[in-house]
């Protein structure tokens, strides 16, 4: 049986490494008293990630004729937002 070579703790990482707080950082930053916050955090630190669209798309399920998808797929990557496009032309004639 082959041996677990996987560190056993996070490796170490040097405190005096970590970049300076700035009164910038401090004005943003969570102020909590115990489990409370009595002000929360602003600025950069919110969350990440990409903005929330006004009008998500939605996943459904289609079955559509197996001629029309290789049709659109040898078109290259893509092809389901091709399909798309060509369903919002079509409800708008």
């Amino acid at each position: 049986m082959p041996k677990n070579e996987k560190p056993i703790s996070a490796p170490w990482a040097d405190p005096d490494e970590a970049p300076e707080w700035t009164p910038e950082v401090f004005e943003r930053a969570e102020i909590r008293h115990g489990d409370q916050i009595a002000r929360p955090a602003t600025g950069t630190l919110a969350r990440r990630g990409r903005p929330k669209l006004e009008q998500p798309k939605k996943q459904v399920t289609l079955r559509l004729d197996q001629d029309v998808i290789d049709r659109l797929r040898a078109d290259g990557p893509g092809w389901q937002s091709r399909i798309n496009a060509i369903l919002k032309k079509a409800v708008e004639t």
